[in-house]
């Protein structure tokens, strides 16, 4: 080979290896929170943001899709090491089968990153270069969200609080064996191992069970107790509240042993996760089953408004959050999402917007001013329904139309997961007020469960490679917009 040639093809070379590092360089990357309080639907929305995304969805309310500017949308390798890889193709394998069943839920932290490759609108952009984003997705357990407010709470306060709260009246009957174990628990006793562990043992399975109530129980902690993962059996899961007499317990004491497990646990499960994971997050999406808080009533609506308050106060609310307080960093942007908005008629669809919203000023208002642009939104980010009509003691009645999953009933009717059932969902009041004082009325049938509806496959001709949904677009423009103009 002559020499030219060599100098040519090292320098082509050299070129292309500048211009791929100097991408890399500038191609910015958001990392976008994903967390949802109890059986809200993180895996299913995540899977459909990026389904929708990758096979080109309708998406008319986000503007780089809508203006057809995005010109494509792929999965990146996982960008951390350290955490385990959102699984995505396992997930549309779920929603796909035959029949399709929804994915198992979020049990640990995971993460995916996807980058958009759009043209850019602003001359700036277009000047330096700048046709991708990367989108790195957190999904992380709603519990682990709670747990955060556990930082600024000494031991005596989390127990007042967790006691109280085992006491109202949702949580009653879950919480009756643990009550009747604490009354019989003295904290002035000698420290004892087993003492503890059968303490934290009939703790957590209250934790479970109200877990389990119908309606919700969002504020439960600590988070690590419902899904220990490699920390099950650690003595950091071995603490559980107690009614304390004021003063600092005596040293040597089960009192003074739980204080110190509880101040082990903030330390080396409650920090880290901060520290290593939710303070990096610079957008965040938390998803709420409102609907079903309604049905339950009143004591339902008020843990889903006291699980909002400790939300807002984990990322920003104002200059005393967590968040700003020990990183310096902001959530610029915090989105609550009421979901199963395809479990009500489109009628319905901004006045369940409108209850979320004034259930998030409450808490705001009580969490002081959250200095981030919150939003809120009804969606559903897989459809399962379709919206129908029925005639009806001579009225026309709008109804949705799914497939119930095995076991639901509607009047007295036990469906099997195959076969189709009209549905009258009622309709939500207008004025939310109205909503939230009468919670507790709305029609049980509402609230059936739907099997998911099949996935076709990507590119199939003739029919929408992408997944069905309800507001999805407005979400992504709200979380994203900005940063693809």
């Amino acid at each position: 080979m002559r020499f030219p040639d060599l100098t040519s093809l090292s320098g082509e070379a050299l070129l292309q290896s500048a211009s791929a590092y100097l991408g890399d360089l500038f191609t910015p990357s958001i990392r976008l929170g994903v967390t949802g309080l109890s059986r809200s639907g993180k895996t299913v929305f995540i899977t459909s943001l990026i389904r929708n995304l990758t096979s080109g969805g309708r998406l008319p309310f986000f503007e780089v899709a809508a203006e057809h500017r995005l010109s494509g949308a792929y999965l990146e390798p996982q960008p951390d090491d350290a955490v385990p890889r959102f699984d995505y193709e396992a997930h549309i394998a779920a929603l796909s089968a035959d029949p399709p069943v929804w994915p198992e839920g979020t049990r640990q932290i995971s993460e995916l990153r996807v980058s958009l490759h759009f043209k850019p609108q602003t001359a700036l952009r277009r000047a330096i270069g700048v046709p991708r984003l990367n989108v790195d997705i957190v999904d992380y357990p709603g519990e682990w969200l709670i747990d955060l407010g556990m930082l600024d709470q000494t031991y005596a306060a989390w127990s007042a609080e967790a006691l109280a709260l085992a006491r109202e009246p949702l949580r009653r009957q879950a919480a009756a064996p643990w009550l009747a174990h604490v009354a019989t628990v003295d904290g002035g006793a000698a420290e004892d191992e087993q003492a503890a562990i059968l303490g934290a043992r009939i703790f957590t399975a209250y934790l479970h069970a109200a877990r389990g109530v119908r309606g919700g129980t969002s504020t439960l902690n600590p988070g690590r107790f419902l899904m220990p993962g490699d920390l099950a059996g650690s003595p950091l899961l071995t603490f559980f509240p107690l009614d304390l007499p004021s003063g600092t317990p005596r040293r040597g004491t089960l009192a003074a042993m739980m204080e110190r497990r509880f101040e082990s646990y903030k330390a080396h499960v409650v920090r880290p996760f901060f520290r290593d994971h939710f303070s990096r997050i610079d957008r965040q999406i938390v998803l709420v089953d409102v609907l079903t808080a309604l049905n339950e009533g009143a004591a339902a609506v008020a843990d889903l408004q006291r699980a909002l308050e400790a939300a807002l106060r984990a990322f920003r609310p104002g200059s005393s959050s967590l968040l700003e307080l020990l990183t310096g960093r902001r959530i610029d942007r915090l989105l609550f999402a009421a979901t199963k908005a395809d479990h009500l008629h489109h009628t319905s669809h901004d006045r369940l917007e409108a209850i979320l919203r004034l259930v998030t000023d409450r808490a705001m208002a009580r969490a002081t001013d959250a200095g981030a642009e919150v939003g809120v939104l009804a969606l559903a980010a897989l459809r399962s329904t379709r919206e129908g009509g029925v005639r009806h003691a001579g009225q026309d009645l709008p109804c949705i139309l799914g497939i119930p999953l095995p076991g639901e009933q509607i009047d007295g009717e036990i469906f099997d997961g195959v076969r189709e059932a009209a549905v009258f969902p009622g309709d939500l009041p207008s004025d939310p007020r109205l909503a939230l004082d009468k919670a507790g009325l709305m029609d049980e049938a509402a609230f059936v469960q739907f099997r998911p509806a099949g996935l076709p496959p990507a590119g199939a001709a003739g029919r929408p490679p992408a997944t069905p949904h309800i507001r999805l677009d407005r979400a992504l423009q709200f979380l994203l917009g900005d940063h693809l103009q």
